[in-house]
């Protein structure tokens, strides 16, 4: 026999136990039965190569060895080839039998068709075989997992021992997200350089401390300790930045886990647990119905299971205006929904949608979606002319009910000889059925006022059918949904009862109620919360969100916050309204720790850590800086939280279960099922506390009359009595930034959350361009950081479960209103400096210059790394310096004012609804960008401009007529001056309105300012009697 020709190398491979691939070198495969590596239990056991196969199929080029007479002239491709199992057997060369003559046959059959074919499948060039061409002319394949040709038998060895098709069918599991760490090149020298900045931070302050400026004592005091706050300050603010992250998801493996057909779901139904959607609203004058409208309808149209979503519009208000107005926008999301599914419209906001600049037609598939189109957005001026007239349709009515009624008791009092001039008839609202309205009247009466009305549930779309529903031809007159799903999900209309006497907690007490109504209707394991401004931008958001619930470890995670994006920001944000900076670099550095916080709205919770439940795994940190982590056993996790060091019990009151959820049975037996259904799949080891895949399949059971009745009496306002919700269940009150101490209270369970931000922002809403509806806004957010401040929800009396980047990042939000004094007495230093003719410092040497220089280099470069990571812009930053000293020195002095004396008074803060309203003006949508509306919270940065104007005067004309000018004070001084105007520049321009016009109202507090600067200086320090002589001033 010829020798044999040396063969092309074979490249081997593994499959592990949990399905990744594994490649091996040859080396590897040579050793594979010498090493004791790869034969120990704990790399899988001897199985996993011991009986391992490679199987090459027999292509032009490769054949396989027939046994024949002419084997001693054999060419190259009749060599033999070594067995393809440990059993396998040459074809032809042995083994007698039927078998193994039609083996040999069929095997002859195929080799010459193969060698027929293979003069063909030469390349040109160079005459070598073409294997690419022969695979896509013979169908070929390369093979499934290592090297496997599927076709004709299956199996290439003869026994029922070999390897086939199903051995390869069994896909390996698939994460649901990543993590997508930081680039190294950018994370290290920015922690460097935080490192860097405080240790210059400490050596300039101890320099500062240990060098007083003895000709200004008190200025040097005072700017020592502003100095050492403001220090404190950065670094509370800096530290939780030092790990941030990113994320990704993957949607196709979310279908294919939840969506595709397998042996526990037969049918590809979806396996994907419920989500119920709330939005707030409470004054249809300031937030319009037109806008809660269009986020309804974004909403009903979004990309989830129609079966799996409900809807609820919590209305605090009980107006009638938006009862009637979502009953239109359920009737138009009959067409409105249907046409999103059938063109993929995006975004499924009608006014958004139509408002796009661009081409309508890009991508856009079906020849007749400029029809569709066309119609639908008839239909929805329309809508639109609809809901715009309900007023006036509201009181028309009314009117004419009410004259009505008047008439009939004026002729039952003519009837009963009673003088008719006596009658008086209350003034009701009347619903479109000539009933009385139940909620809150126009003319506020008994029972039918904001704070006195009776609870309203009303289901305006009942729950979808399970299976899907497909438009037929001619179903509709003006557009055809054939093959399109029209099902709609449930929407329900809720607004809480409430009596006098009773305090019902604003706008928290309005989500429990809603929290309360949901588990008895559909009880959606997850809780989606919007303000009615916002609205789906994306409608594959709510799947990104469940990607990360659903994943290994998602049973931890108590909420996933997507990231705040705004509209109708004027192009410069002035006033920093896109708040970029918290929202794409704090929040994103907050991932990397325990999670970011829960900023109101856009937030998909889990119900089950709502209702204050510990996670099903909770680890401990202790040490100086929670350093060490311990898991807790669940019986530790609900009774003794552990020991501490001097071996008393360590209690937390945010870890007590809780207990008392009210005396509704059917809500009490709602929470393990919600519990349950949120789980994870468990398809794969690594999954702790999942449920088996399929239970989700089954429909939900239809309403009935009793259990509406019971959603009804879950809403009344006497329910919470004597119960846990809003100190341990549901959203907490005592705060008007209930937002953040309801995420505060999951996390000092021991909950997780995650910072999703997607590709294509997933939620958009408004946010006020005006100054003062801007500085109202800060000024809420600031008095409920000094409430949290001085409540058990400070960080300070945090559990050990919170970790320490976590704590320390809660504690800054408690803390920063109170930078606001320091700030404005900061603001004041270059004005009492220029007035005094002193500086902070004995004077301007090298050793100061130097400190101030290396700060303000490595704060540069901090930020400039920052933005780099965080992808904001450098004018948004700088944007956000801007509006951080306007609102420290007016917001936030005020917020703390304000949390100082309802902590010593107990005078409680009430603030008025931020207005949601459109811009009017078609001409010039940023017209409220220049619109002054006058308030108090102008007075500090506007006598801090005035001030340091007046400063830089004065110190100006002192040292031009001074005998010895000290020019390096005065230069000091003015650029400390020039710092403070350069970021008071937003508000004195939004003072000046759109033309530049100062109000006279400036003028007159300029001149009182400046009238009570001089006479103050004037009794500090009285001219002597020799100031003039010659006719020359001496100052």
């Amino acid at each position: 026999m010829a020798s044999p020709t040396t063969k092309p190398p074979v490249k081997f491979a593994r499959r592990t136990s949990s399905g990744r691939i594994v490649s091996l070198s040859r080396d590897d495969d040579i050793g594979i039965s010498l090493s004791g590596e790869f034969t120990a239990t704990n790399s899988g056991g001897p199985n996993d190569y011991m009986n391992y196969t490679v199987l090459m199929p027999p292509t032009p080029d490769n054949q396989p060895y027939i046994a024949s007479s002419s084997a001693s002239t054999s060419k190259r491709d009749d060599q033999s080839l070594p067995p393809y199992g440990p059993n396998a057997k040459r074809r032809g060369s042995g083994g007698g039998g039927e078998d193994g003559s039609a083996s040999g046959a069929k095997m002859e059959r195929m080799m010459s068709v193969m060698n027929s074919t293979k003069s063909m499948l030469l390349r040109s060039q160079t005459g070598d075989f073409d294997h690419n061409r022969w695979l896509f002319e013979t169908k070929g394949t390369y093979g499934i997992g290592n090297a496997f040709w599927p076709q004709d038998s299956g199996n290439f060895a003869e026994d029922d021992d070999g390897v086939c098709m199903t051995d390869f069918l069994d896909k390996p599991w698939k994460p649901l997200t990543r993590k997508v760490k930081i680039s190294p090149g950018v994370l290290s020298p920015y922690r460097l350089l935080v490192v860097i900045r405080l240790v210059a931070l400490v050596f300039f302050l101890v320099w500062r401390v240990s060098n007083p400026n003895e000709d200004a004592m008190w200025l040097w005091g005072l700017s020592i300790i502003c100095e050492l706050w403001f220090a404190f300050s950065w670094l509370l603010d800096q530290l939780p930045k030092l790990n941030p992250i990113n994320r990704a998801t993957d949607l196709a493996a979310l279908r294919e886990k939840f969506e595709t057909p397998s042996p526990s779901n037969p049918h590809g139904r979806s396996d994907l647990p419920g989500v119920d959607i709330f939005i707030s609203t409470a004054d249809p004058e300031k937030e319009p119905p037109l806008v809660t409208a269009n986020t309804i309808l974004s909403i009903l149209a979004t990309e989830y299971p129609v079966e799996k979503i409900a809807c609820y519009i919590s209305d605090d208000g009980g107006a009638l205006l938006t009862f009637e107005a979502m009953a239109e926008a359920s009737t138009f999301a009959e067409v409105w929904v249907p046409f999103c599914r059938k063109h993929n419209i995006e975004p499924r906001n009608p006014e958004s949608y139509f408002s796009l600049k661009g081409d309508p037609t890009k991508n856009k598939k079906r020849p007749d979606f400029v029809k569709d189109r066309r119609w639908i957005k008839r239909e929805y001026d329309e809508f639109k002319v609809r809901i715009n007239g309900l007023p006036d349709v509201i009181n028309r009515r009314a009117k004419a009910l009410n004259n009505r009624e008047q008439k009939k008791e004026m002729n039952l009092a003519r009837e009963k000889g009673d003088s008719a001039d006596t009658v008086k008839v209350v003034k009701a609202t009347w619903m479109a059925d000539c009933t009385h309205w139940p909620g809150t009247w126009a003319v506020p009466s008994k029972d039918h006022s904001k704070g006195d009305h009776a609870g309203i549930l009303q289901v305006m779309i009942k729950a979808p059918d399970h299976d899907p529903v497909y438009g037929n031809p001619g179903d509709h007159q003006f557009i055809d949904f054939t093959g399109i799903d029209i099902r709609l999900p449930m929407f329900a209309y809720v607004s809480r009862e409430k009596r006098p006497g009773y305090d019902h907690n604003k706008k928290a007490g309005a989500m429990n109620a809603l929290v309360r109504a949901s588990a008895i209707l559909s009880n959606g394991p997850f809780i989606l919360n919007f303000d009615c401004d916002h609205y789906i931008y994306n409608c594959m958001a709510i799947r990104e969100g469940m990607c990360f619930m659903m994943d290994r470890g998602g049973d931890r995670i108590c909420y996933i916050q997507f990231p705040q994006r705004f509209e109708g920001i004027d192009p410069s944000d002035r006033y920093a309204n896109h708040n970029t900076v918290f929202f794409d670099g704090n929040m994103r550095a907050l991932d990397g720790l325990q999670g970011p916080m829960y900023v109101g709205t856009g937030c998909l919770f889990r119900r089950y850590a709502l209702y204050g439940f510990d996670p099903p795994r909770a680890n401990e940190y202790t040490g100086l800086y929670g350093q060490n982590k311990q898991p807790m056993s669940k019986g530790i996790m609900t009774h003794d939280h552990g020991d501490d060091s001097q071996g008393q019990p360590y209690k937390n009151p945010d870890l007590e279960l809780p207990r008392k959820f009210g005396n509704s049975t059917m809500l009490t037996e709602s929470i393990a099922v919600a519990e349950y259904q949120g789980r994870p799949l468990a398809d794969h080891p690594g999954v702790k506390n999942g449920r088996p895949p399929g239970i989700l399949l089954i429909p939900r059971p239809p309403l009935d009359a009793p259990t509406v009745a019971e959603a009804v009496s879950v809403i009344s306002c006497w329910y919470e009595d004597k119960t846990e919700w809003g100190t341990r269940i549901g959203w907490i009150y005592g705060s008007v930034t209930e937002d953040v101490v309801t995420g505060y209270r999951m996390h000092n369970r021991g909950w997780r959350s995650v910072y999703c931000i997607t590709k294509r922002d997933a939620f958009r809403g408004t946010a006020p361009i005006n100054l003062t509806d801007r500085l109202h806004q800060v000024l809420r957010w600031a008095t409920g950081s000094v409430e949290i401040f001085f409540s058990r929800n400070n960080a300070f009396c945090a559990s050990r479960r919170l970790k320490f980047l976590q704590r320390i990042a809660y504690l800054n939000v408690g803390i920063y209103p109170f930078t606001s004094i320091f700030l404005v007495l900061y603001c004041f230093l270059p004005a009492l400096s220029l007035f005094s003719g002193k500086f902070i410092v004995q004077g301007l040497d090298v050793t100061f210059l130097c400190y101030l220089l290396v700060i303000t280099i490595t704060l540069t470069l901090i930020s400039l790394l920052e933005v780099k990571w965080s992808g904001i812009a450098l004018e948004e930053l700088w944007r956000n310096e801007q509006f951080w000293v306007i609102g420290g020195t007016s917001a936030h002095l005020a917020a703390v004012v304000q949390g100082l004396l309802k902590v010593i008074a107990g005078i409680e803060i009430s603030f008025t609804l931020t207005s949601k309203s459109a811009n009017e003006d078609e001409d010039d949508i940023y017209a409220d960008l220049y619109l002054i509306k006058w308030t108090s919270l102008f007075i500090p940065p506007l006598t801090i401009i005035v001030v340091n104007l007046i400063a830089i005067v004065v110190g100006l004309s002192r040292t031009i007529y001074s005998e010895i000018p000290q020019w390096g004070k005065l230069l000091g001084g003015v650029f400390f001056s020039f710092w403070v105007l350069a970021h008071m520049y937003p508000f004195a321009k939004g003072l000046m309105g759109r033309r530049g016009r100062m109000p006279t109202i400036i003028y007159v507090w300029s001149g009182l300012i400046a009238i009570t600067l001089s006479l103050l200086w004037i009794a500090i320090d009285p001219p002597d009697d020799t100031a003039t002589t010659g006719g020359t001033i001496m100052m």
